[in-house]
């Protein structure tokens, strides 16, 4: 048995237990994944062919990882011109498992249960109602940054101030903060704004 499935606007065949790489999806490893775009089924008892889609046919596939796939480099150069450019691009994709292909509406039998979240998604659910700060009083973190904490479930000093070195060593692998957490003392800097100091230099 087996489906032609899409998404991410790109077509996979696929039969129970394969492991495909698509456009990135959201969720953790772990996570259950339902694709409901399936335009073929291929069963027993012959293929059915969707117009465009087959109704009540679905494939459930669990998240593997989310990664990026191979570096592709684009290079532009005009000639006579002195003109020369080369960037490099990662597109992220996540990783799937398929577990079942169901068809006649019918649901999954069962989830896969999440893997563990990260310490600070469990920080920020606990927290989830804390009036969200000014990160960006931080020295260091900018507008990308904040962005990008907030995501990662952290909005407030408190959070930063308390972070735990594991804490601090997870963000920084998770976000790819390459050490910045630590190189500009945010932990302190946190502790300093929760006290009323006024916010170090070259943030107003």
């Amino acid at each position: 048995m087996y489906a032609i499935v899409k998404t991410g606007g790109k077509q996979y065949r696929v039969a129970p237990e394969d492991i495909i790489r698509v456009e990135k999806l959201p969720g953790e490893p772990g996570d259950a994944v339902v694709l409901d775009e399936v335009l073929m089924v291929a069963t027993a008892a012959g293929p059915e062919v969707g117009a465009p889609t087959v109704e009540g046919a679905s494939v459930v596939c669990a998240i593997i990882e989310q990664t990026r796939a191979r570096k592709i480099i684009i290079f532009k150069k005009k000639r006579r011109k002195h003109y020369r450019r080369k960037k490099g691009h990662r597109q992220p994709v996540t990783v799937l498992k398929v577990t079942e292909i169901l068809t006649g509406g019918k649901k999954p039998a069962g989830r896969k249960a999440a893997a563990k979240k990260p310490a600070a998604e469990k920080k920020a659910a606990t927290q989830a109602d804390a009036p969200a700060d000014d990160l960006s009083l931080i020295s260091g973190v900018g507008p990308v940054l904040v962005k990008k904490l907030n995501e990662a479930g952290y909005t407030t000093f408190k959070q930063i101030a308390e972070m735990t070195p594991e804490q601090i060593a997870e963000l920084d692998a998770q976000l790819n903060f390459k050490g910045r957490i630590e190189r500009d003392q945010w932990v302190a800097q946190a502790k300093e704004l929760m006290a009323g100091k006024p916010p170090r230099a070259g943030k107003k």
